[in-house]
């Protein structure tokens, strides 16, 4: 697929190209212009799916720009303004002027990034609709399989969409709780609305009451974005105890007020959540309140592991060598009966997710129309090799640490060897450690991992 082309116009040279740096990362194709001329001359060149611009810049600012592009009827890309001496006036100029969004300098990685995919989302859900025009909506995540298992877990989200009940999504890693929690959205009577997926590893607590409950005179908060849709905790385990206690006072009065505002506004969304790890054993060491915990097991739903479903998986390669051949241009493989029934006595220990990476494997580096036992061996092979030697070279004083900083060392050994296997490409190595991008940007910072090399 074509990536996204984004145009990042701002004076300050650092910023500029710190942004194109994590862009790039992350594949999208960026151009960079250092005033509104040039930002003329570069949508000439090359039409933008997303302007990134500075509304502070010598000689011409961007909401001039940004209002010039409005008043000639070019303005067909979203724009979102960035600024370091962000007013509530400029922002709701540039809005008016037809700006997606706001965001404030020093540039939050999270915020950019989440900013930066909602616009885009956002002309992609616009295309989609009209080219869908009086067509019924179809879920397009609906748990795949025709399992007893599956078709449980299908009717329990079917149910829990008829309601505006919270729920509280559990399993492994790699089950597909994200894609269970947007099937619910998408049969939910508010499916047209947000729906907005929170980062929980990404917010501390001052993080979270920016992002959840927004600035005044700045962006609007995650809660405002999903208005009366959906508003869903990715792996919420891993949400620090500050984060937690924003969280729960928010959940407790059933309302919020902006950071630096003192307007109340009315908690419309509706809460979803899920969690790889036991919330009651984290609730036992001391690491998630037991108060948010009940405020959020409402209603739970189980993903089951795939080892738990393996007669779904011939369907699963088949939805999965469709979806990579349509959505990404892969050739189209068969897998054969022998490699089908192979796959059904793996174990799986990555789970749907692994099933998937694994596909999409063999479409990358398979010649043949047909996709073997011994390939699908192979495959499998090279991947538990790969696993086996990144973890070959820690040193035997290792073990003698504290739980903590041994943790940190093999994170570090571990990131920096897949990132190596990934060629540099974050978004790949996201996909493959199975960690949101925004989360792994933050876990690699932490870690001394430059983003661009894997240097450490």
């Amino acid at each position: 697929m074509t990536a996204n082309h984004i145009l990042v116009v701002d004076d300050e040279p650092e910023i500029r190209n710190s942004v194109r740096d994590i862009l790039e990362d992350e594949g999208f194709e960026v151009s960079l212009a250092e005033n509104a001329q040039q930002a003329r001359e570069q949508r000439q060149e090359k039409k933008p799916d997303l302007v990134l611009l500075d509304i502070w810049m010598p000689g011409e600012d961007g909401v001039s720009l940004l209002k010039e592009w409005k008043e000639q009827d070019t303005l067909d890309f979203p724009v979102v303004m960035m600024s370091g001496h962000g007013t509530v006036e400029t922002a709701v100029e540039a809005t008016r002027l037809g700006a997606f969004d706001f965001i404030e300098k020093p540039l939050s990685l999270a915020k950019l990034l989440r900013v930066t995919n909602q616009a885009l989302e956002s002309v992609s859900d616009e295309a989609a609709q009209a080219g869908a025009a009086g067509e019924a909506k179809i879920p397009l995540l609906e748990p795949v399989g025709s399992s007893q298992a599956m078709n449980d877990l299908r009717e329990a989200c079917q149910r829990a969409a008829q309601h505006n009940t919270w729920v509280f999504f559990v399993g492994e890693p790699g089950t597909g709780k994200t894609f269970a929690a947007r099937y619910v959205h998408a049969l939910s009577p508010n499916a047209e609305l947000p729906f907005v997926e929170v980062s929980s590893g990404v917010l501390d607590e001052q993080a979270a009451a920016e992002e959840l409950l927004g600035r005044e005179g700045g962006s609007p908060g995650l809660l405002e974005k999903a208005g009366r849709g959906t508003l869903y905790f990715n792996e919420i385990a891993d949400l620090d105890l500050g984060a937690q206690a924003v969280l729960l006072s928010v959940l407790e009065q059933k309302q919020f007020t902006r950071v630096g505002g003192d307007k109340c506004q009315p908690l419309q969304a509706r809460i979803m959540a899920s969690s790889s790890h036991d919330l009651v054993e984290r609730v036992k060491e001391g690491l998630f309140r037991e108060d948010l915990y009940y405020h959020l097991n409402v209603l739970s739903l189980l993903v089951p592991p795939l080892r738990e479903h393996p007669e779904d998986i011939p369907e699963l390669l088949s939805f999965y060598v469709d979806y990579f051949n349509t959505q990404e241009g892969l050739p189209y493989r068969h897998f054969t009966v022998a490699a089908q029934n192979y796959l059904r006595y793996f174990s799986w220990p990555g789970n749907v997710r692994q099933l998937r990476n694994l596909v999409q494997s063999l479409l990358v580096l398979g010649d043949e129309s047909e996709v073997s036992q011994e390939e699908v061996e192979e495959a499998l092979v090279r991947d538990r090799v790969a696993q086996a030697k990144m973890t070959a070279g820690l040193p035997r004083e290792v073990m003698e640490l504290p739980l903590r900083e041994a943790r940190e060392v093999f994170e570090r050994e571990y990131l920096c060897r897949q990132l190596e296997l990934c060629k540099g490409n974050v978004s790949r190595l996201a996909e493959r450690v199975g960690m949101e991008r925004t989360h792994l940007y933050r876990k690699m910072r932490a870690l001394g991992i430059s983003p661009r090399k894997g240097d450490k």
